[in-house]
């Protein structure tokens, strides 16, 4: 590789949107919707009876957002929200929730207990004062974090009345984990501690048997998003398994058996799967981001590509691998937008041919390409697109070395996430329509595809008096800092999702959540 990329970190300008949305320029809002009368007088339960309303599901339903369940998230939980609307069609005034009892909650994702690191929720932070545009999501309890942003807690027991809770919502649940008793035994490799916290018999008993054991009259299930979501969210790398869609009929339509059997009396709303491109985590970061004047680009294309593109056109003459795969590979910097350099799994592997030609400076190499239109970036490759490898001045992560298969993902892995999405979908349809009418299907993945539309072609949409859009950035973001949970805003149009598919099924007259009474993503806060 030629020695001119040992100046290539100084040289490269990246204009990188990894942590960044535009600030909307918000119209005057309407006036508010006659919807936001906390109980009008025609509310009603139908056919339904709301006396005892109990949900179960992950993190949607927990009130996880920006990375962690805290007090306030979890106060202003979508189950919550529900519970409350319900009221005014009948339904109890009690709603208990296993209060988590921490400001900013703990972060799994980021947080090494073992070293002494315990983080929280995320905020935007604006560490040099020069506004959005230099915000990024940061942890709490991070160097840097401002009060009251800089605790965080692990999570304890529980120690409220287990017997009493209505609201069985775990984060980071599988579906299969809802059905056995080992997701709350520390020694199985199943095991959630954010549900052996209150858990009636941890290890005993499974989640389904304690909300089972609750006896509602009324049950919302929102399962088997993180089947697909969290396999996603790191790339397709296999940190997080993808549910077959063979497994997720297996135990959807046992988990939806067993509760109709064991509670032949109530009724309830289960939600369905959205599309990953309608979460801001996945289209926040352009696949084109990486942004080259002319003299670096000339100077990559020089140095990197001309050898990397000559071992392929060789490989290719030599038929190790096909001339389609070779000009997918070949990597082409232009000054303006460029593609990030990744790695992608699904290309032939060259590090045996690299190393037995004397190209073994290439072997990092080995599956690199560039991004297409048609490739994702998670908004975790922010925290490493643009910065050296290891401290190597030339190895450019996203530039001139490609990102580790966890910070993308290919339209192979794309399509394959979205199949079996659909396949759940088709799925949980079929087991509602089995339930004798006693389930309705809130289709979320609808309403999320509409907000989507809404964002790129409208700004958003303005509900109740105040703008939402699919994104984290405020004012108007209907997502967390951490682009895949819903902030409280987000929560309510969720809820309000719900809400429409019980009062359709059931002839119920539910009113809906007011967006305007809940609040958006934080302005970014600075040191």
């Amino acid at each position: 590789m030629n020695n001119s990329l040992r100046y290539i970190a100084i040289l490269i300008t990246l204009f990188l949107v990894s942590c960044e949305q535009p600030v909307l320029e918000l119209e005057p809002p309407p006036p508010p919707e006659v919807g936001c009368i906390s109980c009008p007088g025609d509310a009603g339960s139908g056919t339904a009876s709301f006396d005892k309303f109990v949900t179960i599901g992950n993190s949607f339903v927990a009130g996880f957002q920006a990375g962690a369940l805290y007090n306030d998230g979890q106060n202003n939980s979508m189950a919550k929200m529900i519970a409350t609307q319900l009221e005014c069609a009948g339904g109890s005034s009690v709603f208990n929730q296993p209060s988590i009892n921490s400001v900013n909650g703990y972060n799994v994702q980021l947080s090494k207990p073992s070293q002494g690191i315990i983080l929280g929720r995320l905020v935007l932070l604006d560490p040099d004062g020069n506004g959005p545009a230099s915000a990024a999501p940061a942890p709490a309890g991070a160097p840097g974090v401002p009060s009251p942003y800089n605790t965080a807690d692990l999570p304890t027991a529980f120690t409220g009345d287990k017997a009493s809770l209505n609201n069985f919502g775990v984060p980071f649940l599988f579906l299969g984990q809802a059905l056995i008793p080992d997701t709350g035994n520390p020694g199985s490799p199943y095991f959630n501690p954010l549900w052996a916290r209150f858990a009636s018999g941890p290890g005993v008993k499974s989640i389904v048997q304690d909300a089972l054991g609750a006896a509602g009259s009324f049950y919302l299930i929102w399962l088997g998003v993180d089947d697909a979501l969290l396999y996603a969210a790191l790339g397709a790398d296999g940190s997080y398994p993808l549910t077959s869609v063979s497994d997720f009929n297996t135990q959807y339509n046992g988990l939806i058996a067993t509760m109709l059997n064991v509670n032949p009396v109530f009724k309830g709303v289960v939600g369905n799967i959205p599309s990953i491109v309608t979460y801001p985590y996945f289209t926040t970061i352009p696949y084109n981001t990486i942004a080259l004047d002319e003299a670096t680009a000339s100077t990559l294309q020089a140095s990197l590509a001309i050898n990397y593109n000559n071992f392929l056109i060789a490989m290719a003459n030599y038929q190790f691998i096909t001339e389609e795969e070779r000009d997918k590979r070949l990597l082409n910097y232009a000054a303006g937008k460029n593609g990030v350099l990744i790695t992608d799994e699904s290309l032939t592997d060259l590090t045996e041919l690299m190393t037995a030609n004397g190209a073994g400076a290439l072997v990092p190499f080995a599956k690199a390409r560039q991004t297409k239109s048609n490739d994702l970036i998670p908004l975790a490759a922010g925290a490493v697109l643009g910065k050296p490898y290891l401290n190597l001045p030339t190895a450019i992560q996203g530039v001139s070395w490609p990102l580790s298969d966890n910070y993308a993902l290919t339209i192979t892995e794309i399509v394959e996430i979205e199949t079996n999405i659909a396949g759940y979908n088709a799925i949980i349809d079929a087991a509602v329509g089995q339930s004798n009418d006693r389930l309705v299907v809130a289709d979320v993945k609808t309403a999320y595809n509409t907000l989507l539309g809404a964002s790129i072609t409208n700004k958003g949409m303005v509900i109740n008096g105040v703008t939402i859009a699919s994104s984290f950035a405020p004012p108007a973001a209907a997502f967390s800092e951490d682009g895949l949970h819903p902030n409280d805003r987000g929560y309510a149009f969720t809820a309000n999702v719900f809400i429409d598919a019980i009062n359709s099924k059931f002839n119920a007259s539910v009113p809906h959540v007011c967006l305007s009474e809940f609040g958006s993503t934080g302005l970014p806060v600075s040191p």
